[in-house]
C-alpha cells in the first residue's frame, strides 16, 4: 500500500500534471457549450459541451484539465461516470423529442482505459430502446478511436422539468407555456 502525497506540499516542477498551462483548451468544431452558465452540479464540472448529430444522437465532450483529475494525475472515476451518466440521459431525452423527463434509475460503468490531462473525450451514446415507462441506453467514452470506459444505463420516464422562464434544459429553449422549441445553438466557442 503506497502513502498519499502530503497534499500540503508543493509539486515538483518536474511533475507532469502540476501545470495545465500546456494544456489546450480547444473545442473541436461543431460543439457548443452545455449547461456552461449553470450553477448545478453539470456546469461545475466542465466546461462540457455538446455538438448535434443529425439522424443521431448527440455527443458530449470535455477536454480534461487540472481540476479534472484525482491526485494520481488520471481523470477522476467520478468525473467519467458523470459524463456517461448525462450524455446517456441527454441522447434518450434528446430522442424523446421533448423537455427533459428523464432519470436514472440504475447505471452501470466499466473503466476500460485511461486518459490524460490535455485530452479531449467524448461521449458516444446508442439507445437501445425507449417505452412509455423506462428507457435503456450505452456508451463508450472514447479519447479518438480509443475507449476509456463503457456504461449502460436504464432511465425512468417522469414529469417534465419546468425551467425557470426562458430557461435552458438540454439543448431546448422553454416558453412561457412550457412548449418546447428547438433551441439555436450557442455561437462556437473560441479557446
Amino acid at each position: 500500500m503506497s502513502t498519499p502525497a502530503d497534499p500540503s506540499q508543493p509539486r515538483s516542477p518536474s511533475d507532469a500534471h502540476a501545470t495545465s498551462s500546456a494544456v489546450t483548451h480547444e473545442v473541436p468544431a461543431g460543439f457548443v457549450p452545455f449547461h456552461a452558465n449553470s450553477d448545478t452540479f453539470i456546469g461545475l464540472c466542465g466546461p462540457i459541451y455538446w455538438k448535434d448529430v443529425p439522424g443521431g444522437t448527440p455527443i458530449l465532450g470535455m477536454r480534461l484539465q487540472s481540476q479534472h483529475m484525482n491526485l494520481r494525475g488520471h481523470p477522476h472515476g467520478g468525473l467519467l461516470v458523470t459524463l456517461a451518466d448525462s450524455g446517456l440521459g441527454y441522447a434518450v431525452n434528446h430522442m424523446r423529442g421533448g423537455p427533459l423527463a428523464v432519470v436514472t434509475a440504475n447505471l452501470s460503468t466499466d473503466f476500460i482505459g485511461i486518459a490524460h490531462l490535455g485530452d479531449w473525450i467524448e461521449c458516444h451514446v446508442e439507445v437501445d430502446r425507449i417505452g412509455a415507462r423506462m428507457a435503456f441506453a450505452s456508451c463508450h467514452l472514447k479519447v479518438g478511436e480509443r475507449k476509456i470506459l463503457r456504461a449502460s444505463g436504464v432511465f425512468a420516464i417522469v414529469k417534465p422539468v419546468e425551467p425557470p422562464p426562458g430557461g435552458h434544459v438540454h439543448g431546448r429553449l422553454q416558453g412561457p407555456a412550457s412548449e418546447a422549441h428547438p433551441a439555436t445553438p450557442p455561437t462556437t466557442p473560441t479557446a
